[in-house]
């Protein structure tokens, strides 16, 4: 328990972000499936799919790593929780840190990607893989509305700048804002399909987008703080050395909602 303790001085000002491979995360030594919780626990044993149980376990460890750059506190006594205020109930509703609601958390998989954010106040990310597009052409034009996929079909990817809207609105709506994946791109947002990372601002919420190349991964992080961009290497360390990441097939993702 850690009750008492406090926020490092910079986790009070900043939130961090991190992206890997669900490989990378497994494959770290002194973190495993001990490390969670009890409720944890029973909900992955409900995972049947191999690859998805990875994912998703690998995102709780990713989530653990994360939180624990942010508060200097140790990973296995970080207990993620979740609360719904409007039923007045456990194991759904905006997740956080157990003892410390003012710590936000928030994490992501998809198809052997993973992500995890961690920040004072609302908190959200959401990554998919960049070969993902998204459909129906239905969902891309309540996505975008005519005019917002006439815009996309001017960018240099098209099928990216889609994606990159959905993967935005997802972290939106995680960290508590209106928009969701299914409404209009926000104005005054930047397309940020392209290489690199790109900060802007929504409603005085912080907003990075970002893709990484060499994971192939298409990312966004939201959170009341500035965020900041860890290296998944400066929390990993693999137990063994790793192979070149292969990506999964994406599937598209009418079918994975």
């Amino acid at each position: 328990m850690l009750s008492g303790t406090r926020l490092r001085p910079e986790g009070r000002r900043t939130a961090r972000a991190v992206v890997a491979t669900t490989a990378e995360v497994l494959e770290r030594g002194g973190l495993d499936e001990g490390a969670l919780a009890p409720w944890e626990r029973r909900r992955l044993a409900k995972v049947r799919v191999p690859d998805r149980r990875d994912d998703v376990l690998a995102a709780r460890l990713l989530l653990r790593l994360c939180a624990a750059r942010l508060t200097g506190w140790p990973p296995r006594e970080l207990v993620p929780v979740q609360f719904c205020a409007d039923c007045g109930r456990h194991g759904h509703g905006r997740p956080f840190l157990w003892d410390h609601p003012e710590v936000g958390i928030s994490l992501s998989h998809a198809d052997g990607l993973v992500a995890a954010a961690a920040g004072p106040g609302a908190v959200g990310v959401d990554v998919e893989p960049a070969g993902r597009r998204v459909g129906p052409p239905p969902m891309r034009a309540r996505l975008l509305g005519e005019a917002g996929l006439r815009d996309a079909a001017a960018r240099p990817d098209p099928g990216r700048a889609v994606l990159r809207q959905w993967v935005r609105g997802e972290a939106l709506f995680k960290a508590g804002h209106r928009t969701g994946p299914l409404l209009p791109r926000p104005p005054g947002l930047p397309w940020a399909d392209g290489p690199g990372s790109h900060p802007s601002r929504l409603d005085g919420l912080y907003v990075l987008d970002w893709t990484d190349e060499r994971r192939a991964a298409v990312v966004t992080a939201v959170a009341a703080a500035p965020v900041r961009l860890l290296s998944a290497a400066s929390l990993l360390t693999p137990s063994a050395p790793r192979a070149p990441h292969t990506p999964r097939a994406p599937r598209a993702l009418h079918e994975t909602m």
